[in-house]
């Protein structure tokens, strides 16, 4: 069976995470894809009357290249080319022009490749590998920690026994109490015990639950702010689980407002919806976006590689496990936390993948 049998081209070419975009001899777009729509941010019917140049700046020599190979039928690529959207939105993208024979004039085949994106789901997979090997690591230590812990919390047990002084036995109680400790921060270490218990849940139930315990903890001192989207479909996950992961975010945030104090200090619980996003190596059609947005003085840049790995802390008394913990439950999920940062505005992405 051959493949116009199964599906037809145009869906093929929707699904393309490459944005191609054909323009008819005024360089007008007769059709875009999805992923071009997205990545220019306007659907392609609202671009059609207006020539490329006009909702994707290019520099003049770019703007002369595509009427030339319009004109002598002849194909091109441009590496690296700093272009800024109808939207504002600047980019560094590779593309091709290819001359085409439309039904009835010439025309041109542009096929983008957003650099940024590359950029960004190279650094993804490698965060996950990072974090990945961090967690296999830190689980090994761990369970090669607990087990002289039990050992050396037994062996105190029973030298109490034997102990007849009981001032001694304050001792014993000491290591007692201690390896109890260190147990308790090798359980932190190794996060959540079990595997979510993925079923439909609404997003936004969760950040009403995670809202209400912000409001109880930060009372009148920081402004929180609901920004969501109603129209975010159930996604698939462990209720408990993200509540934990969120608050984390939430927590980190406060935190950071309350050491380092700001005027008018807000922090903006945000969903949105965004389509054909890779996260890692897999892509998702259709994901959830939370965001964590404060007006703080942002996060120091040696940490914004390392924060997520267990034991790193910005702060003087952080234990550097809850963005650790948050990130092991996401990634769980199948998503990914990412976080972009300079004075004035820092924001804690979230990436869910929706059914």
């Amino acid at each position: 069976m051959t493949i116009s049998k199964i599906t037809d081209y145009n869906q093929v070419i929707s699904n393309l995470t490459t944005s191609v975009i054909v323009l008819d001899s005024a360089l007008c777009a007769v059709y875009m894809n999805s992923s071009a729509e997205v990545l220019i941010g306007v659907s392609a019917t609202r671009l059609a009357p207006k020539p490329i140049y006009k909702w994707l700046f290019f520099n003049d020599k770019e703007k002369e290249m595509l009427h030339r190979a319009l004109l002598e039928n002849h194909p091109y690529t441009i590496r690296e080319a700093s272009v800024v959207t109808i939207k504002g939105l600047e980019m560094v993208i590779d593309y091709s022009v290819s001359p085409l024979d439309l039904a009835t004039e010439p025309g041109l085949l542009i096929e983008i490749q957003g650099r940024d994106r590359l950029l960004r789901i190279e650094k993804e997979e490698e965060l996950i590998e990072r974090h990945a090997t961090t967690r296999n690591l830190v689980r090994g230590m761990a369970h090669e920690i607990k087990n002289p812990l039990g050992g050396i919390r037994g062996a105190a047990q029973l030298l109490e026994r034997q102990l007849p002084d009981a001032a001694l036995q304050e001792y014993t109680q000491v290591i007692i109490d201690e390896a109890d400790r260190l147990r308790d921060l090798v359980d932190k270490l190794l996060g959540p015990r079990v595997l979510p218990e993925l079923a439909p849940i609404n997003v936004h139930s969760v950040l009403e639950r995670v809202y209400t315990l912000g409001v109880a903890e930060v009372a009148k001192q920081i402004k929180l702010v609901r920004d969501y989207d109603p129209s975010i479909p159930d996604i698939r996950g462990d209720r408990g689980q993200l509540i934990q992961a969120v608050l984390n975010l939430l927590r980190n945030a406060v935190q950071s407002l309350m050491e380092n104090p700001v005027q008018r200090p807000q922090i903006t619980i945000r969903t949105r919806t965004k389509r054909q996003v890779t996260l890692g190596s897999t892509k998702h059609r259709l994901v959830c976006l939370i965001e964590i947005i404060d007006n703080g003085q942002g996060v120091a840049e040696k940490l914004l590689n390392s924060m997520f790995f267990p034991m790193i802390s910005g702060r003087a008394d952080g234990s550097g496990l809850g963005l650790s913990i948050s990130q092991s439950i996401v990634s769980q999920h199948g998503g990914l936390i990412e976080c972009d940062s300079e004075p004035g505005h820092t924001v804690f992405s979230l990436w869910l993948p929706l059914p």
